[in-house]
């Protein structure tokens, strides 16, 4: 079998994944802000704990099947920090250490998101890093050993201002640790078909995909590991599960928002933090993916669009696993791509809590903030499905049509630093 993402090279894929990884953690920069409306810090503090404890232990245990790791130890609960949603590297930059089995540490020499919530004063300072972390670390940690303790050296509020690293910890594995309980949220995100996805197979290492890196992450625990580090065939199967670690969070945040507040809250957020998250990514995604940003004046320019935005929905992580995501993609001419959606399990979980859930009404709202990343001139339009699709579109690129305006969820994603955030890739691919 082979997938879309095999004609990358290893260092394109290392790339892309960083992006991919990025994409899920500025999820909460959109959706907290939404939460937090009306309502108090306190409230918004809960959503996120309940969040993070329901969605990354699912994902860190599927993070370990898929790269062949996982042993109960300190060293497997710094691995799953190395590739997970919640410390993208480099933005969040995580700098860890081994022991032994028992015993470990971590310093953020780079935290992305202290740096957005300190302008917001102390007391959102201590929500997210004593509230939050803690109990999230905790759950987390808890899913590979549940008498694993993620405790503080030192933390925020930063005294002096200036301090670096910008925290410190230690993870301790003790049978006399009382065990960590699991957040009941965590067995309803269990319960979701995707929790249990399967995702395509890459290409067999050979003639069909670059050779070098680690296929699985068995070895030892590398303080200094970078995504270079991986096979093109481990780097295809990671990305594919940094996009499952997305959809997983967005539900363990509806989970979270629909018991406190009812189903209609949390399904009336969705397609805002959709359209904000997808619309600020795939600006980003642009140069990753080789797509020119400059505007376009001419009719020539315009015959160009239809390309760069069948690319670019074709790697944008909300289409992501296609195990889970049947999406479809045809350019039709140099100005009209139709895209569509097949049967798949995102458009049958038995709630509404998936980016698409709301197709056909709040949810295109997000196809059209990725499409005018390419051409604000462009626009999605309902088509009329055809043999077994779901859902059917055409982004139309007009030329006599006026600039849309930019979202405003969009708008409310760049309060991140994460928005423009630049990665430096630290060492070439692994031979």
């Amino acid at each position: 079998m082979s997938t879309e993402l095999d004609d990358f090279s290893r260092a394109q894929l290392a790339i892309l994944g960083r992006e991919w990884l990025l994409h899920g953690h500025l999820q909460d920069r959109v959706g907290m802000p939404l939460v937090h409306t009306g309502r108090s810090r306190e409230e918004m503090q809960a959503i996120a704990i309940e969040e993070w404890m329901a969605a990354s232990p699912v994902y860190s245990l599927r993070t370990q099947r898929a790269l062949k790791f996982g042993n109960a130890d300190v060293p497997t609960i710094l691995k799953n920090i190395q590739i997970d949603i919640g410390a993208p590297p480099h933005f969040m930059d995580f700098r860890c250490r081994v022991d032994d089995a028992n015993h470990g540490e971590f310093q953020l020499a780079h935290c992305g998101a202290l740096l957005d919530v300190e302008p917001m004063g102390e007391d959102y300072v201590h929500g997210m890093c004593h509230a939050i972390e803690d109990p999230t670390f905790d759950a987390t940690a808890g899913a590979t050993n549940p008498r694993a303790q993620v405790r503080p050296v030192h933390r925020p509020p930063r005294v002096p201002t200036d301090r670096h690293p910008h925290c410190h910890w230690t993870v301790t594995i003790d049978p006399e640790f009382p065990p960590v309980d699991a957040h009941p949220f965590r067995a309803i995100v269990e319960q979701s078909k995707l929790a249990g996805i399967a995702t395509e197979e890459p290409s067999p290492t050979g003639s069909d995909a670059e050779p070098g890196g680690w296929d699985d992450y068995a070895g030892d625990f590398d303080p200094d590991f970078e995504l270079e580090d991986l096979s093109h065939r481990a780097l295809v199967t990671v990305l594919q599960e940094v996009a499952v670690q997305s959809h997983l969070l967005l539900r363990g945040f509806a989970i979270a928002v629909a018991a406190r507040y009812g189903e209609d809250a949390a399904l009336a957020l969705i397609p805002q933090i959709f359209t904000g998250l997808a619309g600020m990514t795939a600006q980003r995604l642009l140069p990753v993916l080789g797509i020119e940003t400059r505007d376009i004046e001419t009719q020539a320019d315009v015959e160009s669009r239809a390309a760069a935005i069948a690319r670019l929905l074709r790697f944008h992580p909300v289409f992501w696993p296609r195990t889970y995501v049947d999406l479809r993609i045809e350019v039709l001419d140099d100005r009209r791509v139709r895209f569509s959606f097949g049967p798949s399990p995102v458009l049958d979980e038995a709630d509404g809590f998936t980016w698409f859930a709301q197709l056909g009404g709040a949810s295109d709202r997000a196809l059209d903030a990725i499409v005018q990343a390419v051409d604000p001139r462009a626009a999605c339009h309902a088509v009329v499905p055809t043999g077994d699709e779901r859902f059917a579109y055409e982004a139309v690129v007009d030329p006599d049509a006026a600039p849309a305006a930019e979202a405003p969820e969009i708008a409310l994603a760049k309060i991140s630093g994460g928005a423009a955030f630049v990665f430096t890739p630290r060492r070439p691919v692994r031979v």
